[in-house]
């Protein structure tokens, strides 16, 4: 038996053991039998298309379980009409048959009551368990249950809930929920027209990928292709615009007042580096002749030491 094969046949034994259980449940969180089955399968599907994960999970029926009651309980049901929870379970008389007045005061709940209170109570989860699988915290998923135990003891007397301990309760919900006939009548498909159904989403979805792509690129050429070049004007055109250019009559009566001031400026630095130098020749004329009278001086006073003594 080749790989494949062994996939195959354990894929095919857990929906066999699980996909009419899982039907029952979806149909109870959403009222609609037709929905419930588009729920398990769906649920299927994403196990099939994801089974080397789903292969190795310590619990592969929590597994597709989790993605059955995500599909059924999408908020985006509520917009479309074909999808939304039967409000005639909901409107169902607690007075009516047991097989309406169970589904109508369950569905009348919230939507994460529900959820927790089959977990836990039909199901057979742990609080801690519950709790994973909600992605709640484990006080919170005990409030939750028992809110949901109190509005069920409410709608339906005749349960027997009331006054019950919270153990007794579960024993009781999950013994009257399994024992209702025939909750969803629609059969769910097949495993083989499971996994065949999986395999050609898959396909779609790949072609459709790549199909986009191909799209994309195509169109991304067809408009580099029809986009017009900027125009450039030829330089000779350019060139003479440059030399036919002139400047407005203001623009050249400041560059005038510019010329102008420099020229002063270049003037008065150059009248003010000839007095400067005119400073210093008199400086110089004058320390020349002091230099020349002390000379002479000097020149005195050495040959009156030379002289012979007069007596």
């Amino acid at each position: 038996m080749t790989q494949r094969e062994q996939a195959a046949t354990a894929f095919d034994d857990l929906h066999t053991r699980h996909a009419a259980a899982l039907a029952q449940q979806a149909y109870l969180l959403t009222g609609r039998p037709w929905l419930a089955r588009r729920a398990v399968e769906r649920g299927f599907r994403l196990a099939w298309q994801r089974w080397p994960e789903v292969a190795v999970d310590p619990d592969p029926a929590g597994w597709v379980r989790a993605a059955v009651y995500e599909y059924a309980l999408t908020p985006w049901h509520r917009f479309c009409p074909g999808l939304r929870t039967a409000r005639g379970l909901r409107n169902a008389s607690a007075a009516g048959p047991p097989d309406r007045a169970l589904p109508a005061a369950l569905l009348s709940l919230p939507a994460p009551y529900r959820r927790a209170l089959l977990l836990h109570d039909v199901v057979g989860l742990g609080p801690a368990e519950t709790a994973a699988e909600i992605e709640a915290s484990v006080p919170a998923t005990a409030a939750r249950l028992a809110h949901a135990r109190e509005r069920l003891a409410a709608l339906l007397p005749g349960l027997g809930l009331d006054g019950q301990p919270p153990v007794r309760q579960g024993e009781i919900l999950r013994a009257r929920i399994t024992a209702l006939p025939d909750v969803a009548p629609t059969a769910p498909l097949t495993a083989e027209d499971v996994r065949s159904g999986s395999e050609r989403s898959a396909r779609r979805i790949t072609r459709a990928a790549f199909g986009g792509t191909g799209l994309f690129a195509l169109v991304t050429l067809v408009m580099m292709a029809l986009t017009p070049a900027p125009y450039t004007p030829p330089e000779r055109h350019r060139a003479s615009a440059a030399h036919t250019r002139t400047a407005p009559d203001r623009h050249r009566g400041a560059e005038a007042r510019d010329h102008r001031n420099a020229a002063r400026e270049r003037k008065a630095a150059r009248d003010h580096r000839n007095a400067a130098r005119e400073r210093k020749a008199a400086r110089d004329r004058r320390n020349a002749a002091r230099e020349q009278g002390n000379a002479a001086v000097r020149k005195k006073i050495r040959q009156a030491r030379l002289a012979p003594e007069l007596r």
